[in-house]
Parts: structure tokens; sequence; C-alpha cells
């Protein structure tokens, strides 16, 4: 992992349903489309060198069924999970109603967890986090970021601080690999927002 973390890509899953199923409508209701926005963005990720944060709009999108939450939000983050594939982390913004649910069950059925930005500028952890990882991860979007000296103040318990690991681990929380500075992906992307 690198000392700074990288700038954000911002990605519109509405514009690329539309490029890329040459549909006038932001809906993403079939697998076949599900997966030809995830090739796009994954596509785009190619081009960002060997690390990157992707803010995932969501807002545009009208209909989320299932099977394309499945492939859109899962099976990228899976894709992901792996670093030799490519560093990469994730926050999946304009999450309304409508998307949550389906989100939610997807990332359960696979036992993932991810950052959204359900009301603006209010975020959620999705998924399956336990509740050590959900408190550890609830106080890091709190501070915004954690130095290395503030870490034992921050996360007195070595549960807390062993959570705080698995949450890079997970890709829902950077970590500098020199200066060990922790930081909440909310407020990495937030002058896209």
């Amino acid at each position: 992992m690198s000392d700074v973390p990288p700038d954000p890509i911002a990605i519109d899953v509405g514009d690329l349903v539309r490029k890329t199923v040459t549909s006038l409508y932001s809906h993403l209701v079939t697998r076949p489309t599900g997966r030809a926005v995830r090739m796009a963005i994954e596509t785009q990720l190619s081009g960002a060198g060997g690390q990157s944060l992707s803010l995932i709009d969501l807002s545009e999108v009208t209909i989320l069924d299932f099977s394309c939450a499945d492939e859109v939000v899962a099976k990228l983050l899976q894709r992901y999970l792996d670093e030799s594939v490519h560093d990469a982390f994730f926050v999946f913004c304009g999450v309304h109603e409508p998307h949550r649910d389906q989100i939610q069950v997807v990332l359960e059925r696979q036992g993932l967890i991810a950052v959204a930005e359900t009301e603006p500028g209010a975020f959620e952890l999705l998924g399956v986090p336990d509740v050590v990882e959900a408190a550890t991860w609830r106080t890091l979007e709190q501070q915004g970021l954690v130095t290395a000296e503030q870490l034992m103040d921050v996360y007195p318990e070595e549960e807390a601080r062993s959570a705080l690991d698995r949450l890079v681990e997970r890709r829902v929380a950077f970590r500098s690999s020199v200066s060990g500075q922790y930081h909440a992906l909310s407020r990495l992307v937030q002058h896209l927002m």
C-alpha cells in the first residue's frame, strides 16, 4: 500500500448504463446489464495504476434488481479483495431505499461489507461486519483520520485495533503503509460529492 491515498475516481453508473446498454433509462434490471456495467467500471480502473479509490455513484439509477446489485457491487468488491489484481477501494454513493435492500442482501450472501452514502453526507457500513468491526468503523468515520500516535487513545482495546486492520483488509478503510495513518473512505471522496 501507498503512503498517501490515491486520488478518487468518480464513476457515474447511470451514465455507464446509458452508454453501455444504449438505453435512455438508468435501470439495472438484468444480469447482463449489470455485468456490462461492472466490466465498464473495471476498464476504467485498469488505467488507474496499482491503486484506486472509486466513488461509484448510483444516484441516477432508478431501478436496481438483485442480479445487478450482485454484479455491480458484490462481484466488483470480490474481484478487488485480492491485492494481486489491483489495490482498489470503493464508496457507493446515492444508495437510496430502492437500492439499499438489494445491496444489503447480496453483500450478506457473499459475506462482504461496503461503505455507502445513504443520505447526503451520511455514510453507513452495509453488509455483514461483526459488532466490533461496525463500532470500530463508526469511530473511524467520526474521526476521519487516526494517526499512529492517536491509535492507542482512539482504540485502547486490542480487539478494536485488530478490527481496524480487518476493515483495511476488507477495503472499507485505508491505511498508509508508511505513516500508519488510518483514513475513513468517506473523507477521502468528499471533494467529489
